[in-house]
């Protein structure tokens, strides 16, 4: 039987563990790291604690592009801080407003065939060059840097086969938004999603990239698009064709799961409040009055957008009643958006020109009104990310957002007429200056870190019994940023684990940090897919710094629980979900013989409280139970250096 393009990779760099048993964990050499500044601290910091003097990646990069704002000391500290230590450990830094990772990425290091992992969870965006990048916690990256292999369950196939050619005004972004309209935002959980199809030939790698960045929202391992012709000229066009290898998969390759999606047929869609797989069409909300319109982000911030933006606009003014952004992914694209003189069009519509960084769309500056109603052209629309907590934000199209800008309402592209014809260029301006080299192996680097700097929570250690009271309830789809909000006010203090606690759950509770700490150690009850979303770990570290000991649902989502394994925090979900209901904040609950019952996969927990007993699952690979009884990844993996 053939092998589908993940399959392929996988293959080729599989260290340990069976790829033909799905759900059994494997462990695969990593090619090639990227960290960003909200998560990079935290991974340069667990990186120095292993003690190992250099990265022994093919290529490793720390990206600044989150916590550009500086108001305050605290980020520039922290740049500073990653900017030190990549250059004594062997990491490329990418400076604050070299761009946004995955665009950067995507333009000069991805390569396909390749294995990336990135401590964010949109990493995958490099699939759409046929390259196997996943995201992870920072722990996972550090290991891989200092030449670790990454461990997952072994995924499952999907494949999206694309019928047909895409009609004038609906884009790569709607068939994003179609295939989350079709799954979820958890059904493909546990999955690679492989794209093909006579359609994918007409989509250009920023497209694909548009489509495999969006696939984190399916929850999905990671997404991925054959490596062919169109990804050939592209690389090319970055004077990169040397690194270009075809990749396909085989005519009999299998598949778990087959989706068909007919582009003749689609039309322009968008993602409501609160949640990406909230998908309706345009036209159907049409007439919906809109205060503010951001187009930037990994998802949608390439030239080939920005220049589809500049045409729409041109001639054109944003609506008085709109405020509208725009933010370029790289500073390769601004530059190129200003030779062209597309530039000049976006800035006399009216629309501000923010950095080439995430910005809006992690709640850093450009926050909507309140009550307000915000379409963007980004990944995610939870609840209170905006930095608004009350403000609704819809996932659109580049050419749904500038058409809504333009009218002041929410409005169907195809209102604006003729889709102007977009030309990319045969080359693209490169400049590598805003990519610092590290310094030479050996080197006498220091290592600069500011008062805002804190070292990582340690681990209470494994114990064989837990008996803590419930301090939080919570329900399905709890994403990392109910868990550890972004933002402007709360981002800065992201190396800083002991302030950031204070806004844990703030969005949920507001009294929970106080009421965790007071308890001095807890439980966690929650519903389906826990921690869906951004892969920060610090949805794991700042609960271990609170005292949780245990997190108990009905299901996870794969990055969170696996930083929570990495944190010795135990996650376990309920053998009966019905056994859910009734429990309570302050609770107490009782586990016994967990060292036993991590090895049978099953725990039963005591309701001292309630005076009800129910099973929990527990179902951990040898390694992850190594890594719970260690204590957290950081000590398995310093035990099992020194055991080498």
């Amino acid at each position: 039987m053939g092998l589908t393009i993940a399959e392929k990779i996988i293959a080729s760099h599989l260290v340990d563990g069976d790829m033909t048993k799905k759900g059994s964990q494997i462990a695969l050499r990593i090619d090639q790291t990227l960290t960003q500044d909200a998560t990079g601290t935290m991974a340069y910091l667990e990186f120095e604690t292993m003690g190992i003097p250099r990265v022994k990646t093919e290529l490793s990069v720390a990206y600044v592009d989150h916590n550009t704002l500086g108001a305050g000391f605290e980020n520039a500290d922290d740049h500073r801080y990653i900017r030190s230590a990549a250059s004594k450990f062997g990491v490329r830094f990418s400076r604050p407003g070299n761009g946004i990772c995955h665009q950067v990425h995507l333009e000069r290091f991805g390569r396909p065939g390749a294995t990336l992992i990135g401590s964010d969870s949109h990493t995958p965006t490099c699939g759409g060059l046929g390259m196997l990048a996943i995201g992870a916690g920072g722990m996972d990256v550090a290991v891989a840097m200092g030449g670790g292999a990454y461990y997952i369950s072994m995924p499952k196939m999907y494949r999206v086969n694309l019928h047909g050619k895409l009609r004038p005004f609906v884009t790569a972004k709607d068939i994003s938004l179609e295939i989350l309209r079709i799954l979820s935002v958890k059904g493909g959980v546990g999955a690679i999603v492989e794209w093909g199809g006579e359609g994918i030939a007409e989509l250009s790698v920023p497209e694909r990239a548009t489509i495999t960045n969006m696939g984190t929202e399916l929850g999905a391992t990671t997404s991925i698009f054959p490596s062919d012709e169109v990804t050939r000229a592209f690389l090319r066009a970055q004077g990169r064709e040397d690194v270009y290898v075809p990749l396909a998969s085989d005519a009999d390759a299998s598949y778990d799961r087959v989706i068909d999606i007919d582009l003749d047929t689609l039309e322009p869609l968008i993602a409501m409040p609160h949640s990406p797989d909230n998908v309706v069409t345009v036209k159907s909300v049409a007439g919906t009055r809109v205060d503010q319109v951001c187009v930037g982000s990994c998802t949608n911030s390439s030239l080939y957008d920005m220049l589809k933006v500049s045409a729409l606009l041109r001639g054109r003014r944003v609506a008085d009643t709109v405020d509208m952004s725009v933010s370029p992914g790289s500073r390769q694209v601004l530059s190129m958006l200003s030779a062209c003189g597309a530039l000049g069009d976006i800035i006399a519509s009216g629309a501000r020109l923010l950095e080439c960084a995430c910005g809006p769309c992690i709640g850093m500056g450009f926050s909507p009104n309140s009550g307000g109603l915000s379409l963007r052209t980004f990944n995610r629309n939870f609840e209170g990310r905006s930095g608004t907590r009350d403000a609704g934000v819809c996932l659109v199209s580049p050419e749904t957002a500038v058409a809504s800008a333009i009218y002041g309402v929410i409005t169907d592209p195809r209102e604006l007429g003729v889709m102007p014809k977009i030309d990319m260029p045969d080359a693209f301006a490169v400049d590598d200056g805003g990519v610092i080299m590290p310094a030479p192996a050996g080197s006498d680097s220091e290592i600069l870190r500011g008062p805002n700097i804190k070292p990582f929570p340690e681990s209470a250690g494994f114990s064989d019994s837990i008996s803590a009271p419930v301090s939080l309830v919570v329900g399905d789809n709890i994403t990392t940023d109910h868990i550890m909000p972004a933002g402007a006010k709360i981002l800065p203090y992201r190396s800083n684990i002991p302030y950031l606690s204070r806004f844990c759950f703030s969005v949920c509770d507001e009294g929970f940090s106080e009421r965790a700490k007071s308890m001095g150690q807890s439980i966690i009850i929650g519903g389906a897919n826990y921690g869906q979303g951004s892969s920060r770990e610090h949805a794991a570290l700042v609960p271990l710094y609170l005292g949780v000991r245990a997190v108990i649902v009905k299901s996870f989502a794969r990055i969170h629980m696996a930083n929570l394994i990495n944190a010795s925090i135990l996650p376990l979900t309920f053998a009966d979900p019905a056994d859910a209901d009734g429990i309570e904040i302050g609770d107490m609950l009782s586990l016994n013989d967990i060292g036993d019952g991590i090895k049978r996969g099953t725990i039963t927990v005591r309701n001292e409280t309630k005076n009800k007993s129910f099973d929990v699952k527990c179902e951990l690979s040898l390694r992850m139970r190594e890594i719970i009884l260690a204590g957290g990844l950081l000590p398995y993996t310093k035990k099992a250096g020194e055991n080498a």
